[in-house]
Order: structure tokens, then C-alpha cells, then sequence
């Protein structure tokens, strides 16, 4: 009876035993999430220094061999340091393109404004207006717009006036030219008082008039 029950207690001893040492048994139990995820970084990330080069779609290139980075990447070489690419010295794209391309290794212009804009207005190429009574315009097939100004002559008189879209004054009483503060025509002599008789200047009719003095009437002599 003695031997049984030592032998009951040998058992409790050595069941548990078995059962921990099959709970940590790995083998028999997958990989948690967290190891799963660590374990397949190392597989897609791997280190390509030194080996090759990677473009945007993770297409690996070997050492030498010539690339394209991205869809609109310049072309590159693979190198031990890494891609190695060309800086060609691109053209300027036109200051009127509406529609710029980035599909190469250099923007295109795809297309350009067929008008011209001049003072919040558009015009065809080649239309002629004025935006002025002193200007006229042409929009030029490059999208630019010039203007020749018109230049106009010194009026031939003190007083001129501006008519509705006419670009240079006129004179619409003929020439004439100051006597003092009055007005004089010009081709006459005016008598301005009763001691002094002017006339304009002929052809520069901005100068004073010259007067010249005569014998003064209505005064008596002392």
C-alpha cells in the first residue's frame, strides 16, 4: 500500500514536467503576426547597394545597365553609388503654352494660344485695332502684340483742342499766339490798345507776338 502511494506522488510530479516542456516546443506552434511581418520585411526590402538599382516599379537593374527611374524620369546609369543620371540642358517652354507635357526627360509644349491679350482683351493673330486714337496694334503670330504711336505735329496755335477720336489736337481757329494774355490770329496785325500793334511770329507761333508802339490815342500831350 506504501509503494502505491509513492508512486501516485512520482506521477504529480512528472505530468506537469511534460506538459511544460511541450508548451514552449516552437516547432509544433506557427510564428505569431508580429514575427510573420518582420520575417517577410526582410524578403521585400532587401538591400540593393552596391548590387543594383531599383526604379519606381521596384524593377531591380544590374550594375551598367542603363534605366528609366520613373515615367518621367531623365535616363540613368546603374552604379556601385547608385543611379547615375543625365541633366540634359532642357528648352525653355514658350511663356504662352497652355498645355505642358511631363511624359520625357524634358517638359513639351503640347500647345500655344492662338490669340493675343492686350489690356484684358483678346485678338486673332494678325488682327489689326487701336486701342487708342493714337495707336494702332497688330497681334503678331508669336502671340505678342505690337503698337506704333502716332507722332503728331506742334500745333500752330496757343489753344488747341482734342476731338473725339482724333489722336493729335487741332487748331479750330486757325493759328495763333499770345499778345500778353490775349489771343491774337495769326497773318495780322492786331491793335491790342490804344498804344501797341502785334502780329505772330510766322511759323513759330508758341513765341509772344511782337508788338511794336505807335503814337498813342485818346491821351494829350502835357
Amino acid at each position: 500500500m506504501a509503494l502505491r502511494i509513492h508512486e501516485a506522488w512520482i506521477l504529480l510530479f512528472v505530468i506537469p514536467a511534460l506538459v511544460a516542456s511541450a508548451a514552449i516546443n516552437h516547432e509544433d506552434y506557427p510564428a505569431d503576426e508580429g514575427d510573420q511581418t518582420s520575417s517577410n520585411d526582410n524578403l521585400i526590402f532587401d538591400d540593393y547597394r552596391g548590387k543594383g538599382c531599383v526604379d519606381d516599379s521596384g524593377f531591380v537593374y544590374k550594375l551598367g545597365e542603363r534605366f528609366f527611374p520613373g515615367h518621367s524620369n531623365c535616363p540613368c546609369v546603374c552604379t556601385e553609388d547608385g543611379p547615375v543620371c543625365d541633366q540634359p540642358e532642357c528648352p525653355k517652354i514658350h511663356p504662352k503654352c497652355t498645355k505642358v507635357e511631363h511624359n520625357g526627360c524634358c517638359p513639351e509644349c503640347k500647345e500655344v494660344k492662338n490669340f493675343c491679350e492686350y489690356h484684358g482683351k483678346n485678338y486673332k493673330i494678325l488682327e489689326e485695332f487701336k486701342p487708342s486714337p493714337c495707336e494702332w496694334c497688330r497681334c503678331e503670330p508669336s502671340n505678342e502684340v505690337h503698337c506704333v504711336v502716332a507722332d503728331c505735329a506742334v500745333p500752330e496755335c496757343v489753344n488747341p483742342v482734342y476731338e473725339p477720336e482724333q489722336c493729335c489736337p487741332v487748331c479750330k481757329n486757325g493759328p495763333n499766339c499770345f499778345a500778353g494774355t490775349t489771343i491774337i490770329p495769326a497773318g495780322i496785325e492786331v491793335k491790342v490798345d490804344d498804344c501797341n500793334i502785334c502780329h505772330c511770329h510766322n511759323g513759330d507761333w508758341w513765341k509772344p507776338a511782337q508788338c511794336s508802339k505807335r503814337e498813342c490815342q485818346g491821351k494829350q500831350a502835357l
